[in-house]
């Protein structure tokens, strides 16, 4: 057998043996959404980290490095301080209200800060959810179709149905203990895929000094921060990268993570582990791109395919598969939360909190588990039909969850003046304009749209929420000085 396709498979038996082991802990729907808030920090770090990057990290950041050169560190820097910012001024105030308000989601948290009765914010934010977790995880199926043609030569297709039905086998089986514990597996092969590879590649150029002569080569504006670029154009390119940042705060797949821990305490331990993890990974990603780029830039058809090339052609056949792996892993570990944080949003936000309030854990169970499928395959027939690179599919999913919901998190836990109707037009605001901004060609080439749909939300929750203060004050004067 090929020894690439027994360590890629050794990676598969693993995960699946998961699933199994896992499906008899999930009891109760808590146990299938937040593993019943019993995760240690080192289960909880590597999950956050292994869900947040995706085959974005290990597929679509190689490729923007290659194609881009050192400009592409300005998103690795970003995506750090985003990071960073999350889990010291987030993760603690949300796994502690969250807990207080018995909220297993994110709508159910703002719902039950808010005690919003008329359930406006819970299904806004539900609908916001399921649109953007449906393409992202479309994205996911689409790397994994990328990743498995290149290694493998078998159609795309195939390679997404492959991706694809595993991911929902285990998800399906094992809920969140399943997504969580693969997640710490899978997270410890993205680090040593992207530690290694780079370092292999500087080896094959002739060392480190030999990588700016090799790039300088193809284009010497590579070499730059910017892409020779000056005046407004480069202050635009840097602060599209550095703005994929801000949507790690409103990101519910990440958030749950900092809410199923079991102990608020071992969030400082959990923070240290997890940016130890992205400092390594995101180094490692921008340089798999610019090492690949001075080694094997005539040979690349489709940028995005770099990781695995370098893998099979730099490596020993099984190290490769095992570090190809790799991005398959980072693709399941991101697809199986964002199906989980869809379905529960359905299950728990939908079902459970508006229809059947009286409903058996046995049943929400099971109707988590028909949602997976459900989402699976529009995400799959979506991925179908995807035009653009992942790169891209993904950071637009990206940026309409962090526009929704970062600010409207961010102002909850650290405002207090911030109201429901704040809140509500918020997460609209922030929406629409990621809506707006991404599908008119000139404003999506002027900036990335995360960055004007985090603002304006952020504007429109103090807005709304100040004047709704004001208008109360008024309504309580004029109660006061009735006889």
């Amino acid at each position: 057998m090929d020894p690439t396709l027994l360590g890629f498979i050794v990676y598969l038996v693993i995960i699946l043996a998961v699933g199994f082991v896992t499906v008899r802990l999930t009891k109760t729907l808590a146990d299938f959404i937040l593993a019943g808030r019993k995760l240690g920090p080192w289960v909880v770090s590597f999950s956050e980290r292994a869900s947040g990057e995706s085959a974005w990290l290990l597929i679509g950041l190689p490729g923007l490095a290659l194609a881009t050169g050192f400009e592409a560190i300005w998103a690795a820097i970003g995506c750090c301080a985003g990071i960073f910012f999350s889990w010291v001024f987030i993760s603690g105030r949300l796994r502690t209200e969250s807990e207080k308000l018995g909220a297993l989601t994110l709508p159910d948290f703002f719902e039950a800060r808010y005690d919003d009765r008329s359930h406006a914010i819970r299904i806004v934010s539900t609908i916001i959810i399921v649109f953007f977790f449906t393409l992202y995880v479309s994205a996911q199926f689409l790397a994994a179709g990328k990743v498995l043609n290149a290694t493998f030569g078998i159609s795309t297709l195939t390679g997404m149905m492959i991706g694809a039905c595993i991911i929902l086998f285990y998800t399906i089986m094992g809920g969140f203990f399943a997504v969580a514990w693969t997640d710490l597996f899978q997270g410890l092969i993205m680090i040593v895929t992207l530690v290694l590879l780079p370092i292999v590649g500087i080896f094959a150029l002739g060392g480190f000094g030999n990588i700016a002569p090799a790039i300088s080569k193809i284009d010497p504006k590579l070499l730059t921060l910017a892409q020779g670029k000056t005046g407004l154009e480069m202050i635009l390119a840097v602060a599209g990268g550095l703005g994929i940042g801000l949507g790690y705060m409103g990101q519910p797949h990440l958030l749950a993570r900092f809410m199923a821990i079991e102990d608020p305490k071992k969030l400082r331990q959990g923070s240290l582990i997890a940016m130890s993890w992205a400092v390594l990974a995101f180094w490692g990603a921008v340089f798999i791109g610019i090492v690949g780029m001075g080694l094997f830039k005539e040979l690349i058809t489709d940028q995005e395919q770099i990781m695995p090339m370098m893998a099979n052609l730099l490596l020993p056949a099984g190290l490769a598969g095992v570090l190809i792996s790799g991005a398959i892993a980072a693709m399941m570990s991101t697809a199986d939360s964002q199906l989980l944080v869809t379905t529960s949003a359905i299950s728990e936000d939908i079902y459970h909190q508006m229809m059947n309030k009286e409903a058996s854990q046995k049943r929400l169970v099971m109707i988590s588990r028909v949602g997976t499928v459900c989402i699976g395959v529009v995400a799959f027939v979506l991925a179908i039909t995807a035009k653009q690179l992942v790169y891209w599919l993904v950071l637009y999913a990206w940026a309409g969850l962090g526009a929704s919901f970062g600010p409207a998190l961010l102002l909850t836990l650290w405002w207090k003046k911030t109201t429901k109707w704040g809140v509500l037009s918020g997460m609209i605001v922030g929406t629409v304009t990621v809506l707006i901004w991404y599908n008119v060609p000139i404003l999506k080439n002027f900036l990335y749209e995360l960055i004007p749909g985090f603002f304006f939300a952020l504007l429109a929750i103090v807005v709304v929420s100040l004047l709704g203060q004001q208008k109360t004050a008024k309504v309580q004067g004029h109660g006061r000085r009735r006889p």
